[in-house]
């Protein structure tokens, strides 16, 4: 009996075992723009960020050329070939560090619509939202942000020639500072600390 014939019977080619082992070309073109997306999510950070990120020098250079780039062409092709260097790198560390940029600017986005949201509640209606708002930033001094309440509310009553909005972006800076020293004592609360006993 041929030793080859159970496999013939079974349709069985090993060389056709390769091949479907091999990624298929879309694959591998979806792999190359994913990675060219990494490589324009890298380019969209700020240099002072890109510069605490740990990669290669070949691809701090290509990220470096395509932003001196000035043709539509040239950004094309150079945006490829920081594809095929990431191809060559660890690519996780990178988006590990866009994820983090990311997220960040997230947070940042939304405090400053949550900034907006008090300073249009607190202009609206003082009373009840001063009581909420002291209930979220206790150490706040009432009598600077009633001030800053006031005088905003002045200047928006005003004639439009004679406005010039100081005192709502004043009230707005002071809303900005009071979220920001509260940050770091939401975030600790989110992970108690266990009480801890100084004579033992």
């Amino acid at each position: 009996m041929n030793p080859n014939a159970f496999d013939q019977d079974e349709g069985f080619d090993p060389e056709d075992d390769d091949v479907a082992r091999r990624p298929s070309k879309s694959a591998l073109k979806r792999a190359s723009h994913e990675l060219q997306a990494l490589g324009e999510q890298l380019l969209a950070m700020p240099d002072s960020r890109l510069a605490d990120i740990d990669m290669p020098e070949r691809l701090r250079d290509a990220l470096a050329d395509y932003k001196t780039t000035r043709s539509f062409e040239g950004k094309r092709r150079q945006l490829q070939y920081i594809g095929k260097v990431i191809r060559s790198v660890d690519a996780e560390p990178l988006r590990e560090a866009v994820a983090a940029f990311q997220l960040g600017h997230a947070r940042n986005a939304l405090s400053l619509h949550e900034a907006e949201r008090w300073r249009t509640v607190l202009l609206e209606n003082e009373k009840s939202a001063l009581t909420d708002w002291v209930a979220e930033f206790p150490d706040t001094d009432l009598q600077q942000l009633r001030a800053l309440i006031r005088n905003a509310r002045k200047d928006a009553a005003a004639v439009p020639e004679q406005r010039n909005g100081r005192a709502y972006r004043e009230l707005f800076q002071f809303i900005k500072k009071a979220q920001e020293a509260a940050a770091p004592a939401k975030d600790a609360a989110g992970a108690p600390v266990p009480d801890v006993d100084e004579d033992a």
